[in-house]
């Protein structure tokens, strides 16, 4: 059933909009995340469930009233977060969320991710809240940049942000302008409750490779932390620590502490390739930050490698076995 004929149908049952919630699947059809719906879900109070003259079943421990394609609960009645969609009371994106997520059926996955960009779009802070109010407060985040160039280290940051921070437009480091990038720096830095930063030299990243690299620059990051977090939030990469940590897909952008450990880690290695351009203008670090741009590649070819080249990584190895070749 589309959103009008969910309408239509609920309208035909007499009750007063005020007496349910449009809840689970039937809910995201009304916020448009999802076309359509098999079931109908709504919940509704005690006084109401027990008012209605419909069939009953037992279903996940509690009862049910159904009628024609209609579920009724009134165990989800008293939920926290409501939206009022088209004058109807709708379980909000973060009780959809939550639900789907505790339930995680397979075939909801890509709908899962979606609903957990789009509530963490309006609230970057989401993660953050859900473990203080399981008595968690010191919640470090944890970022890295640089997997991807050819030149210099892999830098991780490691942030424990106090529960009163606020920075306004704080997100994902590459989303910002360097001079954004700085103020956010200099902000992050006065009020954190603690910073850590790791960083792993291109030669270990050639020993070891760019993954296990960032692995480490990232424990180095979290060990250098003069406070020790309680909760770990860490962008993508999983971690195997003596502490607990949540993985978050795009986790720079969905949480306010990896987003803070994003820029701090961005900020501190763009930095040190700032000084790297000093030292060799040819290349254009300032610019490129060591990514293989056409200037970056046409010089490596005309001056060849300096020693903080990645000797692992496909253009700078190309040329390393280029110039063995001729001998």
């Amino acid at each position: 059933m589309t959103k009008e004929e969910i309408y239509k149908k609920i309208d035909n049952l007499g009750l007063d909009r005020h007496d349910f919630i449009i809840i689970t699947g039937t809910s995201l059809v009304c916020h448009d995340i999802i076309d359509e719906t098999e079931d109908i879900d709504l919940a509704c109070s005690k006084e109401v469930f027990d008012s209605l003259d419909w069939p009953v079943r037992v279903e996940y421990g509690g009862k049910i009233k159904y009628k024609d394609c209609f579920d009724i609960d009134y165990n989800l009645y008293d939920l926290e977060h409501i939206d009022i969609i088209d004058g109807y009371q709708c379980s909000d994106l973060v009780t959809c969320y939550e639900l789907k997520k505790s339930m995680n059926k397979p075939k909801d996955k890509k709908l899962i991710q979606q609903l957990e960009l789009m509530v963490c779009s309006q609230d970057n802070y989401y993660f953050e809240r859900k473990l203080r109010t399981q008595g968690i407060h010191l919640i470090a985040g944890v970022d890295e940049v640089g997997r991807g160039p050819l030149v210099g280290p892999v830098v991780a940051a490691c942030v424990i942000l106090p529960e009163e921070f606020s920075l306004e437009g704080l997100t994902d480091s590459k989303k910002l302008s360097e001079k954004k990038r700085e103020y956010f720096y200099d902000e992050i830095m006065r009020q954190a409750i603690s910073v850590g930063v790791g960083i792993i030299s291109e030669k270990k990243i050639d020993e070891v490779n760019i993954y296990e690299a960032t692995k480490l620059a990232m424990k180095e990051a979290i060990s250098k932390c003069s406070v020790r977090p309680e909760h770990i939030l860490i962008d993508a990469m999983p971690l195997s620590l003596d502490i607990p940590t949540t993985s978050i897909i795009k986790g720079d952008f969905k949480s306010i502490t990896i987003s803070a450990a994003s820029v701090i880690a961005k900020v501190t290695r763009d930095r040190m390739l700032d000084e790297l351009d000093k030292k060799y203008p040819m290349y254009d670090f300032k610019d490129n930050k060591g990514y293989p741009t056409k200037k970056h590649l046409e010089a490596i070819e005309e001056y060849g490698i300096i020693p903080e080249h990645r000797r692992s990584y496909g253009p700078v190895r190309d040329y390393v076995e280029k110039q063995l070749s001729l001998f």
